[in-house]
């Protein structure tokens, strides 16, 4: 396909890669905006109305869990790409993947300390040095070690859902004590309910000054880092070998026929739609029972890569060689990792108390003002930067210090 290459670049990637960082803000201004929870259940916060619950159930059926796995495929696709042309440069591909990886780390715990929580940089960064290994697996292994990734993050999960309900259930039975209805109320808590006061203290901490909010990620890091490792690891690992195998397939660079992305948006939709607008449906018959709510977690786990697959098959097919917007896009996957970070900044700088200090005052369906303004940003600058330098900002500091040296930024 035309949109293949352009000089070093492969323009598809930078086009997926653009909507995913576009795509990925729809589902992370929750957690920029209201208490955390309010992610997996929207009962908890900022339900004011319809017009909250059809944002809920949009963002659910079309983005959750999806913009965050094709970004993930784009990182392993982009990742193998690297490795590949420092083995045909002559370059240590172990060196040049551990350094970018190094400073990938250092880049995350900045972000995860210093802006926001929510960073997944740093889970990268650690999975990305595990992912390495693979490198010259054909493309069945890889896929098949994503399988078993998969099946290892569907029984952790699992097990979470099955002690939630057994909590529950203990806590139901007549005569339950005291301890065991305290175990069930917490083990709920932040899933199915906040306390008033528990509530209050979230919002009063991110509406407040930087300090307190400081002291509170660093007291939280050493649990929030250990426990995103091993519940999305293995899924991220997982996503990085299926980005690896499309790499190498040509699916992600566009050399396929156009029959082949459309069946693969026909067929990866047509499993993955209808699944999770019954989920959808689910939760909100069970009012987000927090125990279903982990359930239809652990079962949307094997539903996400064929949603994943057609969202890049439908980009790849939709995406015009040469057309104004395409080529918006693809800047703006190009400058991808400034885009991110640089979302972060502006986000918290609007909700978090250093900045306006508009944490929780705004609904779901109110959000998405801000996150078409955001995405209009990253189409307006991306390019005409791009157009005078060979970097975004960020790009530039990671592959300076990966390299050891400072890359020319300007363009000749």
């Amino acid at each position: 396909m035309a949109t293949a290459a352009a000089g070093d670049r492969i323009v598809t990637l930078d086009v997926v890669r653009g909507v995913a960082v576009m795509g990925i803000l729809v589902v992370n201004i929750i957690s920029f905006a209201m208490p955390e929870g309010a992610g997996m259940n929207p009962l908890l916060y900022g339900m004011n109305g319809a017009a909250d619950f059809v944002s809920w159930a949009v963002s659910f059926v079309f983005f959750e869990g999806r913009m965050r796995g094709l970004f993930s495929f784009l990182f392993g696709a982009s990742m193998l790409l690297v490795i590949e042309r420092a083995e045909a440069g002559g370059r240590s591909p172990a060196r040049v993947h551990y350094a970018r990886m190094g400073w990938l780390l250092v880049f995350g715990l900045l972000h995860f300390f210093f802006v926001w929580m929510g960073d997944i940089l740093s889970l990268y960064a650690v999975i990305g040095m595990i992912a390495f290994a693979f490198r010259d697996s054909s493309r069945g292994s890889m896929l098949a070690m994503a399988g078993a990734m998969l099946l290892l993050n569907f029984a952790l999960y699992g097990l979470l859902t099955a002690s939630l309900y057994a909590s529950e259930a203990m806590a139901a039975q007549p005569g339950a004590s005291a301890e065991l209805q305290e175990a069930w109320r917490q083990s709920q808590s932040g899933v199915g309910y906040y306390d008033p006061a528990h509530l209050q203290s979230i919002l009063a901490l991110y509406r407040g000054p930087y300090d307190a909010l400081l002291h509170h990620v660093v007291a939280a890091a050493p649990s929030r880092l250990s426990w995103e490792v091993l519940l999305a690891g293995p899924e991220t690992l997982a996503y990085f070998l299926f980005g690896m195998a499309a790499y190498r397939s040509g699916f992600l660079t566009g050399a396929w026929e156009r029959r082949r992305y459309l069946r693969a948006v026909l067929i990866g939709f047509g499993i993955s739609l209808p699944a999770f607008a019954a989920l959808a449906w689910l939760l909100a018959a069970t009012g987000f029972h927090p125990p279903t709510v982990f359930a239809v977690e652990t079962a949307s786990i094997p539903v996400r890569p064929p949603a994943i697959f057609a969202t890049a098959a439908l980009i790849i097919l939709l995406a015009r060689p040469g057309g104004f917007l395409t080529d918006r896009i693809a800047a703006a996957g190009r400058a991808a990792f400034t885009n991110y970070l640089g979302t972060s900044i502006l986000m918290t700088g609007l909700f978090y108390g250093w900045g306006a200090g508009l944490f929780g005052y705004f609904s779901r369906a109110e959000l998405w003002w801000f996150v078409i303004g955001a995405c209009l940003l990253m189409l307006l600058w991306s390019k005409p930067w791009l157009d005078r330098f060979r970097y975004g900002p960020f790009e530039w500091a990671w592959r300076s210090l990966s390299r050891g040296r400072v890359e020319p930024l300007k363009r000749a």
